[in-house]
């Protein structure tokens, strides 16, 4: 009896406690979920904003794909360069790779910066981010100098990535090009000695290195 009695005298000091602290801290618990529930309402306001906004960056690429095709290239451009200056990882990527693919700008100065606006710009995934410096690089190889070519392949060449054979076969390609052959035998012959790539970098670096020999 007197257990029971101790018990219940114990749970009415807790919700008196309880009680206690309410009374003391209302004030502070009703702006607290007052706060939760602003902050809940502005979450799903952003998110559903951002996503309408990704869906008009979405159309207005595929515009500007629609213009190309009816030859509207000025058009196309533009719509373009303002998909680009959203900074959307995705679509201003596909914008500018749209431009170059397309040849839509003729100056290799401000395309180069068009690159490195979205580099700089643009939060990628690493290995898309490598994705566009090789796409950069491929772009750039034709009229670069060495090293302006070298220094814009040096994440993908010191690193362990995906793109590093490419950015391997590229440099080697770059040498050859150029009649430089001890330096292309350095990246080919550094192909042949990564483990675990499709066999089509391989056949290539041997391809280029009997090329080499050849000669």
């Amino acid at each position: 009896m007197n257990e029971n009695l101790f018990e219940t005298q114990k749970n009415l000091t807790r919700k008196e406690k309880i009680r206690e602290f309410y009374d003391k801290n209302k004030k502070l618990i009703f702006s607290f979920f007052t706060i939760l529930i602003i902050f809940l309402i502005f979450l799903n306001f952003y998110v559903e904003k951002k996503k309408n906004y990704r869906i008009l960056l979405s159309e207005s690429y595929i515009q500007a794909k629609v213009l190309i095709e009816n030859n509207s290239k000025e058009k196309a451009e533009e719509i373009l360069r303002e998909v680009i200056s959203s900074n959307d990882s995705t679509y201003s990527t596909l914008s500018l790779f749209l431009l170059l693919d397309e040849n839509l700008i003729d100056d290799e100065k401000e395309l180069l910066q068009l690159f490195d606006y979205v580099l700089e710009n643009c939060v990628f995934d690493k290995n898309i981010e490598n994705l566009v410096i090789l796409k950069k690089s491929i772009f750039q190889s034709s009229f670069a100098k060495e090293d302006e070519l070298l220094n814009t392949l040096k994440p993908l060449l010191l690193g362990e990535t995906l793109w590093k054979p490419h950015a391997l076969l590229l440099i080697g390609d770059y040498y050859l090009s150029k009649n430089k052959k001890q330096k292309a035998k350095e990246f080919y012959k550094e192909i042949l000695s990564l483990k675990n790539l499709d066999n089509e970098f391989y056949n290539r670096a041997t391809i280029q290195l009997g090329i080499i020999n050849d000669e």
